[in-house]
């Protein structure tokens, strides 16, 4: 499944759905992307997994009826496509168009993170197929239950101030939401609601058991692992 990041993005300008003026500053922003992605493989010595950018505004609420809501910049989303197992990050068009590099860069490798999660859980069995929550993949940004530790992960110390300061308890940049609310919610441009209780992921329960996943990959993750629960071990005593 290689496909060009942009595809779902310039297809919507091209139906007329994203302005000129957005358009434009999406594609002279998203070399951004590109070198954060970049950056987190070669601080990790890890393939980031496929990534595209949606033309829509991501937003979740708790349950239809609230009135509070939660701008979800990005997604990590476990698909099977043509009997394949791939993960999928999705990246949110508003945060390539107004997020500063350092957001757009911690937010990706936040991801990341929950890619590395995922991957693990598959590899120890503990995914169960209708036990994909929607609040581990459709990122609420909570980082209570993650399981790898950043400084064991990226070898870049920039980046890991640029998660830190971001992911203190939960992502906030109240910059990028007012930016993001004047130019994307205010001009009615495209939005996608999800509801977190009811939003899961169901993988077929055979195609769990078809997954085949690169030993020396599964290895990394368990140091990865090991390494986490030491450093957690040493805050906790």
């Amino acid at each position: 499944m290689i496909l060009d990041p942009l595809v779902r993005f310039k297809d919507a300008h091209s139906k007329g759905i994203i302005p000129d003026d957005v358009y434009d500053l999406t594609l002279k922003r998203f070399p951004i992307t590109i070198a954060g992605i970049n950056r987190i493989e070669k601080a990790s010595g890890i393939r980031y997994p496929v990534a595209y950018v949606e033309p829509s505004l991501v937003i979740s609420s708790p349950n239809p009826n609230s009135y509070e809501y939660g701008i979800l910049f990005a997604r990590t989303i476990p698909v099977v496509f043509e009997d394949k197992f791939q993960v999928v990050i999705q990246i949110s068009a508003p945060l390539v168009a107004y997020g500063l590099k350092g957001t757009i860069h911690a937010i990706l490798a936040h991801e990341f993170l929950h890619f590395l999660e995922l991957i693990r859980k598959i590899s120890k069995m503990e995914l169960l197929s209708d036990e994909i929550s929607g609040n581990l993949f459709e990122n609420v940004y909570s980082d209570e239950t993650r399981l790898f530790e950043p400084r064991v992960v990226f070898k870049d110390r920039t980046l890991l101030n640029h998660i830190t300061k971001k992911f203190p308890a939960g992502f906030r940049d109240y910059k990028l939401e007012d930016k993001v609310t004047k130019f994307w919610i205010d001009r009615n441009l495209p939005k996608t609601n999800i509801s977190l209780d009811s939003n899961t992921v169901k993988l077929p329960a055979d195609a769990l058991s078809k997954i085949k996943l690169d030993p020396a990959f599964v290895s990394k993750i368990e140091q990865l692992e090991e390494k986490s629960s030491k450093i957690r071990k040493k805050k906790l005593y």
